[in-house]
């Protein structure tokens, strides 16, 4: 009951978040960059401004509606992308043996050594804030984890009978990698895939809170709680509202993660009872 709950907490949370950022147009109040006014400045929440307004008199409600564009777009192309990779380079590594697979593990230990964070702060300051810098520095960063799942899996799978059988059948190794492989080793690589979101979303919070995500004034969750940290204090709602869309949203990929673990790993569920 407990499994089942994370799942449905997680999936309820997770699809709230996207259902926001699509309907975005249509549940914010106002624009959330063009529509300020010094008049309505640091406004408290009321049933006028649910959220309340900021420095410019911007509505935070809309602002956040709109910031989950950019948190969602971020957590699940970067994390399409370490996926892509992850899995070419730990399928092959481990299916293919020999060389390639100790460069992919000393390629692998080497960003294991890095801390992720610190590595795209260094793409990042090469390739300049902005969304598309953003996605490129976080996507090249948290691949190693996936990497190491896919190889693995590859080790345990590529002894199988089928896959025996399929060399016999005279496939060659791409097309067994591809068509024996990687349909097997698609559970383990979808969970760490839903939590590696909710880490992507925390990584763009974390750089739009040092101002390399995106530019302003166009709102992301992270830059909100940058603009807001010297009004923490004298207009607190300023930060609760972006830094509660955070929790939750993370809350929830970690929560359906957690869930699709126990239900795609059958030993992990069974160790839980």
């Amino acid at each position: 009951m407990k499994l089942r709950a994370n799942l449905i907490i997680g999936g309820v949370l997770f699809a709230l978040a996207i259902l926001v950022g699509l309907l975005a147009p249509w549940l914010a109040h106002t624009d959330p960059v063009m529509d300020a006014n010094l008049m309505n400045a640091e406004e408290a929440p009321s049933w006028t401004w649910w959220f309340g307004t900021d420095g410019q008199g911007r509505d935070i409600y809309s602002r956040v509606v709109y910031g989950a564009r950019v948190s969602l777009t971020v957590g699940i192309v970067s994390q399409l992308i370490n996926s892509i990779i992850g899995v070419a380079l730990g399928l092959s590594a481990g299916y293919l043996g020999g060389w390639w697979d100790d460069v992919v593990n000393a390629l692998t230990n080497l960003m294991l050594a890095i801390p992720s964070l610190i590595f795209a702060l260094a793409i990042m300051a090469v390739l300049g804030p902005g969304l598309t810098s953003l996605l490129i520095a976080l996507g090249l960063t948290n691949w190693s984890f996936t990497c190491r799942i896919a190889r693995a899996s590859a080790l345990s799978l590529k002894s199988q009978g089928y896959v025996q059988a399929a060399t016999v059948l005279g496939y060659g190794d791409l097309r067994i990698m591809i068509t024996q492989l990687l349909p097997n080793m698609l559970g383990p690589i979808v969970v760490i895939g839903t939590l590696g979101m909710g880490s992507a979303v925390l990584s763009e919070a974390a750089l739009s809170f040092l101002g390399l995500g995106v530019r302003p004034p166009f709102p992301s969750w992270g830059s909100m709680l940058s603009e807001a940290r010297d009004q923490i204090t004298t207009a607190p709602w300023l930060s609760v509202f972006p830094g509660l869309a955070i929790f939750l949203t993370v809350l929830g990929l970690n929560l359906l993660g957690d869930g699709l673990r126990d239900i795609l790993d059958p030993q992990s569920r069974s160790r839980r009872r």
